[in-house]
C-alpha cells in the first residue's frame, strides 16, 4: 500500500505516541484523520501535521462510546472520501493494587484499551471491504505478554488486544490485514524519578529508551509490506526478554 495520497485515522493523535504517528504519516504523504480528548493540545498537533503539507482533520472522540466512533468515521469519509489505514493508538494506563481495584476501573481500562479499538475496526472495516484494501494497526504493549504488579486491568486489555488482532487478521483477509505493534519504554511520564529511568534503561537489552519515531517507522512498513498479517511486532529494546 502506497501511504501517498492515502488516508490514515489515528486514534489518541494529539499527543505522546499517537501524535508522532500521525507526523510521520502526514510525511509521508497520508492525509490524517487524528482524534483526541477534550483539553488535549490538538490545535498544536493539526498545525504540525498540516504544516508537513497533508490535509488533517481533527476530532474529539470518546472510543468508550460507539456512536461518537460511527459519526468520526462518517466525518473521515465525508471528508477524505476513503480511510485506509486505521492505527488504534489511544490507550488508558491505570495502575493499582489488585485488591483495589474498582469496578469502573476495570470497566475504563476494557472499554478503552479493548472494546473502542474493536468498535473502531467495525467502523471502519466495512469500507476497507468495498474499497478493496485496508489496513488495522492495533498499539498494544508488553504487558500483553509480561505481567507487571499493579497492572491487571492494563495488562488483560492489551492480552485481549493481541487475541483480537488475531481474530481480525483471519475474519478480513485477504482484503484487509490487521496487525499489532508492542512498545516497550518509549517515552517515560511525565516527571519520571532518575531512579525510575535508570532501571527502565537497565532493563532494555539494547540499554535505552525508545523513541516515538521507532514506534512510527514499525507502522510504516507494516502499511507498506502486503506480507504482514496477524502479527504482533515488539518494539522494545529486548525488554520483553529481562
Amino acid at each position: 500500500m502506497e501511504l501517498r495520497g492515502s488516508t490514515v485515522m489515528i486514534t489518541g493523535g494529539a499527543i505522546r505516541v499517537g501524535r508522532q504517528l500521525a507526523i510521520h504519516m502526514a510525511q509521508q504523504g497520508a492525509n490524517i484523520l487524528f482524534t483526541h480528548l477534550p483539553g488535549e493540545p490538538w490545535e498544536e498537533a493539526q498545525a504540525q501535521i498540516a504544516a508537513c503539507g497533508a490535509e488533517v482533520l481533527a476530532q474529539p472522540l470518546d472510543i468508550r462510546d460507539t456512536a461518537q466512533i460511527r459519526a468520526v468515521v462518517a466525518r473521515g469519509l465525508a471528508r477524505f472520501g476513503q480511510i485506509a489505514v486505521l492505527i488504534n493508538s489511544a490507550s488508558v494506563w491505570l495502575k493499582a493494587p489488585f485488591l483495589e481495584i474498582t469496578e469502573a476501573q476495570w470497566d475504563n481500562a476494557l472499554d478503552v484499551n479493548l472494546k473502542g479499538p474493536f468498535f473502531l475496526a467495525q467502523a471502519v472495516a466495512a469500507g476497507m471491504m468495498r474499497q478493496g484494501r485496508g489496513v488495522i494497526i492495533n498499539i498494544t504493549d508488553i504487558s500483553a505478554f509480561q505481567p507487571w504488579a499493579g497492572y491487571a486491568p492494563h495488562g488483560a486489555s492489551k492480552s485481549g488486544l493481541v487475541s483480537l488482532t488475531k481474530s481480525l487478521a483471519v475474519e478480513l483477509a485477504p482484503t484487509v490485514r490487521v496487525n499489532a505493534i508492542a512498545p516497550g519504554t518509549i517515552l517515560l511520564p511525565p516527571n519520571c524519578p532518575p531512579e525510575v529511568e535508570h532501571w527502565l534503561t537497565d532493563k532494555a537489552l539494547l540499554k535505552r529508551i525508545g523513541h516515538p519515531t521507532d514506534v512510527a517507522r514499525l507502522a510504516q512498513l507494516i502499511i507498506e509490506c502486503d506480507y504482514f498479517t496477524g502479527s504482533i511486532l515488539q518494539v522494545d529494546g529486548g525488554m520483553a526478554l529481562t
